[in-house]
């Protein structure tokens, strides 16, 4: 029989508490806590107390629902197929629009516990008897809301970039506080050992040339200080070489630390595109690593992350296949290379690498490397916040391997206009080290730059930068 953690335990007495006067609970658990074991723990209570007859379980894509049926078919001790004889089925939202009817059906006519993770993806309320908002939220509100006997909702991130109320959740007012009925901060659940340590790394760069025959050369002490003046993107960052071949570099050096004592340690990429994952592989090939990428155009997509989860392969690179829900524990380091700048996807792409093996060391934590984008830079401030005890934010200047005055120059276009080009230049004698100490280069004689920039930054993390 599983030992189940102390939340977990805590959570399913409540949830079965809770039942006894409502239909519906929302479980907030942070990311890799151990949810979906969770739930499917409150389902064999309810099973084995005559409550239910089945269960349906929805997801937001096919990784995560076969990872579900996984589960719940080895805790029930039945299969999860959805056929004749089995316990229930694991679907996606996107299958809502064509499931049988037949199916609906058993909602209305058996006592059934209906799962909905990640129910952050379901936005709805109803007005005027009228269901409101996305289609998956729409659905819930039509044909499960009022049928099934129990709803479940988990989210690690209970909240929608849109603003817009959630499927089936409860607000108090006036103050429009999203209601859960029970909740696992990650702040507990890294005391508790259930979670890795985040460690963030934010890159940048201290001196950034920008060229043109229209406005001459023009130098700035950041990224965000380049962003700010408008002359490229933050989209334009995660496809230079230069930038790339060093938070690659960095990860993959913490990578193979970290495999020195846990040898099956992985990585993960968060790509922008399937053209960019590509090129990322080959930028991984010439330092030397091997790497496998997976995107919904990925012949056998699934496969290839099952057979990634279970061996000691170093990278994987991902396009929106691994961002959320995929469980696989051995992932213990990521570069956040994605052109999505929302803090729901920031949060649930931490969370890869956030789930702890069994045995594993505590202090090793979990390495997320991202560029310091203000906005990106601002959710990483609010993770330190969360865990106030801990050393969770370091930055990473980019360190040149050439000298300031031989620094590769590579051309860049503005956004839209391919008929002003720049010139990108990138060059810095400082980096931190792996505990986030200065070092200062002995070939920086010539270098200067502004620390206006670094001064703001860092007084934002006050003493929990490392």
């Amino acid at each position: 029989m599983m030992k189940l953690r102390a939340w977990q335990n805590e959570c399913i007495a409540q949830a079965l508490l809770s039942f006894e006067h409502q239909a519906h609970f929302l479980c907030h658990a942070t990311p890799a806590a151990g949810k979906t074991v969770m739930v499917a723990s409150v389902a064999k209570a309810l099973f084995e107390r005559g409550k239910i007859d089945f269960v349906v379980c929805f997801s937001p894509s096919r990784a995560v629902s076969q990872s579900v049926s996984t589960t719940f078919s080895r805790i029930l001790g039945k299969s999860f197929n959805g056929q004749i004889g089995a316990a229930g089925g694991s679907y996606t939202y996107q299958s809502m629009a064509t499931l049988p009817k037949d199916l609906w059906r058993v909602l209305s006519d058996h006592r059934v516990l209906v799962v909905l993770d990640e129910i952050h993806h379901c936005s709805g309320s109803n007005s005027d008897d009228l269901a409101l908002g996305n289609s998956w939220g729409r659905t819930i509100l039509e044909r499960i809301q009022g049928h099934a006997s129990f709803t479940i909702a988990l989210s690690g991130t209970p909240w929608r970039t849109d603003n817009t109320p959630i499927a089936l959740a409860r607000y108090t007012q006036p103050d429009g506080e999203l209601h859960c009925d029970y909740e696992y901060g990650l702040r507990r659940a890294v005391v508790d050992g259930v979670c890795r340590t985040p460690k963030i790394v934010l890159t940048d760069n201290r001196e950034i040339q920008l060229k043109s025959s229209e406005i001459g050369l023009r130098t700035y002490s950041s990224i965000r200080e380049t962003i700010k003046h408008g002359h490229i993107s933050y989209p334009d960052f995660l496809s230079r070489d230069e930038v790339l071949d060093h938070t690659l570099s960095e990860a993959s050096h913490k990578l193979s630390q970290i495999r020195q004592r846990i040898p099956n340690a992985g990585g993960l990429v968060v790509a922008a595109s399937v053209a960019h994952a590509e090129h990322i592989a080959t930028r991984f090939a010439a330092l030397g690593e091997r790497s496998v990428v997976v995107s919904c155009r990925t012949p056998d997509a699934y496969q290839i992350i099952n057979d990634f989860r279970v061996s000691k392969d170093r990278w994987i690179i991902s396009v929106g296949m691994i961002s959320e829900g995929t469980d696989i524990p051995r992932l213990q380091v990521c570069c956040h290379l994605s052109r999505i700048r929302t803090e729901l996807h920031f949060r649930q792409v931490l969370g890869r690498i956030l789930r702890r093996q069994v045995g594993e060391p505590s202090e090793i934590g979990g390495w997320l490397y991202v560029l310091a984008e203000p906005t990106l830079a601002e959710f990483a401030r609010r993770i330190g916040e969360d865990l106030p005890e801990q050393n969770v934010v370091s930055f990473s200047p980019k360190a040149s391997k050439q000298s300031l005055g031989s620094v590769e120059k590579s051309r860049i276009l503005t956004s839209g206009d391919e008929s002003s080009a720049w010139d990108l230049s990138f060059g810095t004698e400082y980096t931190f080290g792996d505990e986030g100490e200065l070092i200062e280069s002995r070939k920086s004689a010539e270098f200067s730059m502004s620390n206006h920039y670094w001064s703001e930054i860092l007084s934002l993390f006050e003493h929990k930068v490392v």
